[in-house]
């Protein structure tokens, strides 16, 4: 059986681990919920009007390694320039960065495009 290893491709870089295809399943949720969020501040019902606060996402998984991705929905302008902060670590290693949502999101889909 071959191990599926999520790639995640960051500003400057990439970071990849063992991640189960459920787990991949719920992040892809988690992801959506979020950017509906986004659309939602991004879709103001007046001009100048604010946009009822949404509640920032945080997603965690303990696998391999412990994965956390934190957003807040409130502070970006539209879905596309969203960023996320994104913590990878195991027993060794830390790794805190920010990542483009839109490049998370792709990289979700095109390895559950891998994994069927």
């Amino acid at each position: 059986m071959s191990e599926n290893r999520l790639t995640l491709n960051l500003v400057e870089g990439s970071v990849s681990f063992s991640f189960s295809p459920q787990a991949a399943r719920e992040f892809k949720a988690a992801l959506d919920q979020l950017m509906q969020s986004l659309k939602a501040v991004a879709a103001k019902t007046t001009p100048g009007g604010k946009p009822s606060p949404q509640r920032p996402m945080e997603y965690r998984y303990t696998g391999e390694v412990f994965l956390e991705i934190f957003c807040n929905p409130n502070i970006w302008s539209t879905p596309f320039a969203a960023k996320v902060l994104l913590t990878v670590r195991d027993a060794t290693i830390r790794l805190t960065t920010e990542a483009e949502l839109t490049r998370v999101i792709e990289d979700i889909n095109q390895y559950l495009e891998q994994v069927g």
